[in-house]
């Protein structure tokens, strides 16, 4: 873990013992850490933080081209340590973009073009975990999270089939998946390389368990990152035409009403659908 300064680490320390996840700790750590280092050379201190500070850092962050999702991630972070310290009045009125209302828009998701450049170049450079892990991402719709936290044990494979157990989801929730043929022959040809007694599924050149930086700078190679690989397995199935809590499940989502999202047609679809029409 970060080093954290000794103000963020009591906020950690008791956000960990009122029971939030490690995962929400970590995403804590991180913003307050981004925070301590953008506030201090800019004149504040995070001991007597006020809500000019609070508003100047929004203001960073929205001309830094951050996401109003991502900033309102930020301010939320901000909000609990306010609390913490006693100092709600920091973060009253804070102005800063409002994110889109997720059922607004489709998630973006990779173009049949691009999918299959994204295989063509992953299976050209021959890496077979490389190769297993897109395969996984693409046809599993997994987020990252879950597939670095996959055993060797949560597979199943035969001849005829397979599948997948993901016991590390959103609300500590397992689900199961089959796996596609595809999925079954490239982790198969990975697995036969392996020849080290590590229960996890993915490994790093270290051998220990992959993690999320990793895989996120391997796909980056390609020009993609894993939300995308997830977005384009829902797409997929959603285009298809298969019944939205089929596809939730599969997801993993708890609202069916984030899986009805991808059923909205995206830019290029209307494009061809008014050259259809009127060409």
């Amino acid at each position: 873990m970060e080093k954290c300064c000794v103000e963020v680490q009591s906020f950690l320390n008791e956000q960990e013992a009122l029971g939030k996840s490690e995962n929400t700790v970590r995403t804590y750590m991180r913003i307050m850490n981004a925070f301590v280092n953008w506030i201090e050379p800019n004149g504040g201190e995070l001991n007597d933080l006020t809500r000019y500070d609070v508003q100047a850092y929004v203001k960073y962050l929205e001309q830094d081209g951050k996401s109003a999702s991502t900033v309102d991630k930020v301010f939320a972070c901000l909000s609990v340590y306010a609390r913490f310290i006693s100092r709600p009045d920091i973060v009253d009125r804070i102005k800063r973009t409002r994110p889109q209302r997720q059922t607004q828009t489709a998630p973006k998701s990779l173009s049949d073009l691009e999918r299959k450049r994204i295989l063509r170049e992953v299976e050209k450079d021959g890496i077979l975990r490389d190769i297993a892990i897109v395969y996984v991402l693409m046809q599993c719709g997994l987020r990252v999270s879950e597939l670095c936290s996959l055993n060797r044990s949560d597979v199943t494979m035969s001849e005829r089939g397979g599948k997948l157990i993901i016991r590390e989801s959103k609300g500590d929730e397992s689900r199961s998946l089959p796996l596609a043929v595809d999925v079954r022959y490239h982790i198969s040809k990975y697995l036969d390389s392996r020849t080290d007694e590590n229960e996890a599924l993915f490994i790093s050149n270290e051998r220990k368990r992959i993690s999320v930086r990793t895989v996120q700078h391997m796909l980056s190679k390609y020009g993609t990152h894993p939300h995308a690989l997830r977005h384009t397995f829902v797409r997929t199935l959603v285009k298809s035409g298969n019944d939205i809590a089929v596809v939730a499940e599969m997801a993993g989502h708890k609202d069916v009403n984030v899986t009805r999202r991808y059923s909205k047609p995206d830019e290029q679809e209307m494009i061809a659908a008014i050259e259809r029409a009127f060409s």
